[in-house]
Parts: C-alpha cells; structure tokens; sequence
C-alpha cells in the first residue's frame, strides 16, 4: 500500500518539486494525517512544514493543536498552529472555510505550495452538493487538483485515492487522528450526504463514488473549453478606450451584441470572475437590460462587489470602492507641488502656475469654461462632445480661482494653448497612467 500511494503522490507533485517550500493542511484527522504520514516518508522534496488552523468552534478543538504537534515532532516536521476568527453568517461550514483558507493564503508565500488532503470521495459528494445547489458547469467541475492560492500553489494531492485506501494506510501504520464530533452531525449537509445518502447510493451502484469523481473530471474538461471560448471573444470585446487614462477595466459592447445569449453570459462570467462574486441565474436579467438600454442611457446593473455601467457603446467595471471618495473642496496653497485628491488620486500642475488663491471643486452643475478660440462653454456639453463617462465626471478635479472655473484635466487636450500655457494633470486613484 505505501510503495503504490508514495509513488501516485510523487508523480502528481512533479510539477512542485522545486517549490521553496511544501506547506501540509494538518487538521489532525484522517486524511491529512495519512498525507503528512506520506510526505515525511519522502526524499529529495522542498521543506515540509505542517499548519493547523484552530477555529475555536467546539469545545474539543482545544485539544487538537496538542495532538498535531506530538504527531509532527514525531515526524520531525515543523508545526505552525494558525488561531482564527470565524465570522457569523448563514452557513457556518463556509465561514469556517474561508477563515481557514486565509489563513493558508498568508502562510503560503511566493511560489510555495500548500497541500490539501481531499480524495475521491471528497470529490463524488461535492459533485453532488453542488448538483443539488443547481451549480452551473464550473461549480459542477468540483475542486481542481490544483489552483492559485496567494502568491503560490493550492494543491490537492490525493483526489485519486479512496477514502477506504487511506483508511488501510493508517491502519496499516498504525496512525492516530482526530474524530471530529461534528462529522457525525448530519445537521450538516455534507455529512448528511456522506452518512445518509451515499451508502443508499452504493448499495445500487456500488461504483457511484468513483463514477461521480468521473464525471466531475469531464466537467472540469467542458470547463476548459468554455473558458477557451471565453477567451476569444473577450479578445474581440477587449478594444482600446476613448479614456485609457482611466484606472478601469472595460469592454466594447458591440462585439458581445454578436454573440448568442448563453455565449455573452460565458465570456462575461469569465471576465467578471476575478472581480467580483458571480451573479445567480435569476440575476441575469439586469445584464440584458443594460444592454438592450438606449444610447444616450446610463444604465448599470449592480453585483456583489461592485457595478457594471454602460456609457456608449462601452461597459465599465466600477468596483465598490470607486465612490469612497471625498468631494469636498481642497485648498491648494502651493500648486508648485503635487497635491494629494481624498481618495481620488493625485494632482500636478505642469509649467507655471497662474496667480491667486487655487481651490479644487467637484461638479455641482451648470459650470461654464473658457474654451481658447471658443469662447464660454458649458461643462455639461463639453462632456457630451467627447463622450465623458458619467460615473466619472462627477470625480474630476475642477480647477478655481474665486468663482471662475480654470481648468479641468481631461479637456485640456481638446483645445489649442498658447506657448506659455500650464496644464492641470490627474491621476486618478490606483492608476499608473496620468493624463495631460
């Protein structure tokens, strides 16, 4: 048994052989009990280090660290026990979760791999309390074997091995682990599945834990090739801006007009998935309507962490910490040095200043300019011309001596200057490109 699981473990870790460092998930129970076990037995690997994480949720847990360490000193590998706080919510199991990936996010520094213990039968019941959830292809492709995890690697070592296989391998060694008493409760749904309804399960199909671990393998595969198709029409969607100045992400929406219903929804899940939490089916609805909008609406539709808004014939990702910004008026005493914007950025004056008490104000309405070679303008058309963003114009730093308005940064360029002009440059918050 030992040869068989060494020599499956070593050859799925190639690809991390040269890692700085080989972090083990040690919970203390079983499976990562077995997978420490392993790795200990192994030569010429990174360092192996073991971290638990101490939830505080039941009253046995506090016994846990102490049993992890005499297993690791046993072992000889370094223990670090990692205390979190687990924040209320609807479901506990995934509070406990995400405080417990965290914490490996901040153990598991750059290029280092933190090892999970989950096996194939941890597979076959998330398949199936996903399917239950009515998850979409992605969250029906189950846990990758591996994925990114901070600045490294979350690895999952054993999704090819049984929970029955690891239970003769400690047996055979004679390991100790913890029973964790809530693992029996099935109050829980995963060990409502695990003890109520696989075993009704296997006894009809007694293949049905490999069988669904199967199927989670071809749906990570149709994955794939979704994410593929997503690619290449984002790469059409993914046209330069009238504003690159601009620190947001955004797309043109004619392209994605071209696609079928199901496609755009593809390839924006895929453009939306490292920016926010993904809308629900019945959410979709906003999508169609920001779409389908006029082309002189703003319409935006809101997610979880942030909005997406329309302007043109353009989309525009405005994260939730877009609107924190003050607006109220900021002296500038000395406009030969940048000035700091609450919140929004940074300001320069390039060349020399004009004279007089400068103040920066945020648009109130009915502002008029003087345009050279225009006359007096309002601001509001001025905008409509060139096509300003609306979530934007209300974030541009007005330039004021007393009540006349002097400049504003993003029409500067617009007009012809005179040689011994000055410009008002801005760069917005979290942008590494300013704009003259």
């Amino acid at each position: 048994m030992k040869p068989l699981l060494s020599a499956k473990l070593l050859q799925t870790l190639a690809p991390w052989r040269n890692a700085p460092a080989w972090h083990v998930a040690f919970s203390g129970g079983l499976d990562s009990t077995v997978l420490l076990h392993l790795l200990a037995s192994l030569a010429n690997i990174p360092p192996l280090r073991a971290v638990h994480v101490h939830h505080g949720l039941q009253t046995a847990a506090d016994a846990w660290p102490g049993h992890c360490q005499r297993v690791c000193e046993g072992l000889n590998v370094p223990l670090r026990v990692v205390r979190v706080q687990v924040q209320p919510g609807a479901s506990l199991e995934r509070a406990a979760r995400d405080a417990r990936y965290l914490a490996f996010a901040e153990v598991t520094g750059a290029g280092e791999v933190l090892l999970t213990g989950q096996h194939r039968d941890d597979q076959a019941e998330t398949l199936l309390f996903r399917l239950l959830r009515g998850a979409g292809v992605r969250g029906l492709a189950a846990m990758p074997a591996h994925r990114a995890l901070a600045q490294g690697h979350l690895v999952r070592p054993l999704l090819d091995v049984t929970r029955v296989e690891l239970e003769a391998y400690a047996q055979a060694h004679h390991l100790q682990w913890i029973e964790d008493p809530s693992n029996a409760d099935p109050r829980f749904s995963r060990n409502y599945l695990r003890h109520r309804v696989f075993p009704v399960l296997a006894q009809r199909w007694p293949q049905v834990v490999s069988s669904l671990a199967r199927t989670a393998e071809h749906l990570e595969q149709a994955q794939g090739l979704l994410d593929e198709l997503a690619a290449m029409d984002l790469q059409r969607a993914d046209q330069p801006s009238l504003f690159p100045w601009l620190p947001l992400r955004s797309l043109a929406i004619t392209p994605l007009r071209e696609l079928s219903d199901a496609r755009q929804r593809n390839a924006l899940r895929h453009w939306l998935a490292p920016l926010t939490r993904l809308p629900d089916s019945d959410h979709w609805a906003g999508w169609y309507s920001m779409r389908d909008a006029k082309d002189d609406a703003q319409p935006r539709w809101r997610l979880a962490d942030g909005e997406l808004h329309r302007s043109g014939e353009r989309i525009w990702w405005l994260p939730s910490t877009w609107s924190e910004f003050s607006d109220a008026s900021v002296s500038w005493p000395h406009p030969q040095k940048p000035l700091e914007l609450p919140g929004n950025g940074q300001l320069k004056l390039i060349g020399e200043a004009p004279e007089g008490p400068l103040e920066i104000r945020y648009r109130q309405g009915g502002e008029i300019i003087e345009v050279p070679g225009r006359g007096r303008r309002d601001l509001k058309r001025l905008f409509n011309e060139c096509g300003m963003p609306g979530f934007v114009r209300g974030r541009l730093p007005l330039l004021y001596r007393g009540e006349r308005l002097l400049a504003v940064p993003t029409l500067a360029g617009l007009w012809a200057g005179t040689p011994n002009d000055w410009q008002l440059h801005w760069l917005p918050q979290t942008c590494d490109q300013g704009l003259s």
